[in-house]
């Protein structure tokens, strides 16, 4: 419920990466009527009929240095592709950051998306084809070979039951996300995230592992379209993700 008074606790973990679970108490703490939903006659939220254009991506800033301090919290960077999933009633669309319809190309998204309890809403993800091993496999994604095993790892939400949730600040889109895959079916799953003050232990960890890297986000602020310094990606330089870029610059 995102309009009501509530606690919610969290327990929120890397999978695999030797980290002990961490539990979050959020706290939220909503005045009735502080985010109002202007519904049409058709029962539809005006922005639910231009979500393609209106819900544009916020994109991390590259840097070298994960970002210290207690404003940030830091995610695990998944080797996939950015993908926005909107559902409105029975119909489910996916997005890509350059605006390709891919609905119909990763069919267990979509029937995750048609399974949640909830009619109206927008996430902001990673498609991804997950290994044995819990890691992201570019090269089974790209290959298009897998695209019913592509499932999405969640790390936003934007919109919920007819509410705009971007001006909320990121601990309360991760809370409304968190409680919106609760019981999820398999196909899309909520994105571990770990608070400040380990940021560069988790890099070093997630490097050692072999993976991408980490998005390091300020906890406080809004959802914003296009690249942000609240969100700061750091690459793991050995990482393939990192060779494919090189390769492209060339």
């Amino acid at each position: 419920m995102t309009g009501a008074q509530g606690f919610a606790s969290l327990v929120i973990f890397i999978p695999g990466a030797g980290f002990s679970h961490v539990v979050f108490d959020l706290k939220l703490n909503f005045e009735q009527g502080h985010r109002e939903a202007a519904l049409s006659s058709e029962g539809v939220a005006p922005y639910l009929r231009f979500m393609s254009t209106a819900f544009a991506f916020c994109l991390p800033t590259a840097a070298k240095v994960v970002p210290a301090g207690p404003d940030w919290i830091h995610e695990i960077k998944y080797d996939g592709y950015r993908l926005r999933v909107e559902r409105n009633g029975n119909t489910v669309r996916l997005f890509t950051r350059n605006g390709h319809d891919w609905t119909k190309r990763f069919p267990w998204i979509v029937e995750a998306a048609l399974k949640n309890r909830e009619q109206q809403f927008v996430i902001d993800g990673e498609a991804v084809v997950l290994g044995v091993d819990g890691v992201s496999d570019f090269n089974a994604l790209h290959s298009r070979w897998h695209d019913d095993e592509v499932q999405l790892y969640a790390f936003d939400v934007l919109a919920l039951g007819g509410e705009d949730l971007r001006q909320l600040p990121l601990t309360m889109r991760k809370t409304n996300l968190a409680r919106l895959l609760r019981g999820r079916p398999e196909g899309m799953f909520f994105a571990p995230f770990e608070a400040a003050g380990i940021g560069a232990d988790l890099f070093a960890a997630a490097c050692r592992m072999g993976l991408e890297g980490l998005v390091s986000k300020r906890r406080d602020r809004r959802y914003g379209a296009g690249r942000s310094k609240d969100w700061i990606k750091v690459k793991n330089r050995t990482h393939p993700a990192m060779m494919r870029v090189m390769e492209a610059h060339k």
